[in-house]
């Protein structure tokens, strides 16, 4: 079932604060030779971030605030964990923005799409593969 605009936006936003809060944890933990990749997934997660903060009080919203921590799905003591870790966090992130491109009007669907796709590019660096349905493939473990 598709979400109302706003509250798509919403859970999109606060995907995107705990991704950013996520890349913190992966920016300390990843290899020297990852540690750019994830600084530009920090920045464009940090960007995003924004631009959903400005949609959400153009929809007439105030934007959620992010929380000032979130709990990791697993623990993350070294690189290995940290490169696992970033991938969830596009995954995830990737989910969020399908529900958007579904419940969107023309324009924030296509900013969704672009969202959902540089989600799943990300997901991909970090995994090594792709999946057939970012951010639908995801939902199969959860269904």
């Amino acid at each position: 079932m598709a979400k109302e605009p706003l509250t798509a936006v919403q859970a999109a936003l606060a995907a995107e604060h705990a991704a950013i809060y996520g890349y913190g944890v992966v920016g300390a933990r990843i290899g020297e030779a990852r540690r750019g990749e994830a600084q530009q997934a920090y920045n464009a997660h940090r960007a995003r971030r924004d631009s959903l903060r400005r949609t959400v009080r153009d929809l007439g919203g105030t934007p959620a605030a992010a929380a000032p921590a979130y709990a990791l799905p697993f623990a993350v003591p070294d690189a290995t964990a940290a490169v696992r870790l970033a991938t969830v966090l596009e995954e995830r992130v990737a989910t969020v923005y399908a529900d958007l491109v579904r419940s969107a009007t023309a324009d924030l669907r296509r900013e969704a799409a672009g969202a959902l796709r540089d989600a799943a590019v990300r997901a991909v660096g970090w995994r090594g593969g792709s999946v057939a349905f970012p951010g639908l493939a995801e939902r199969a473990d959860t269904a």
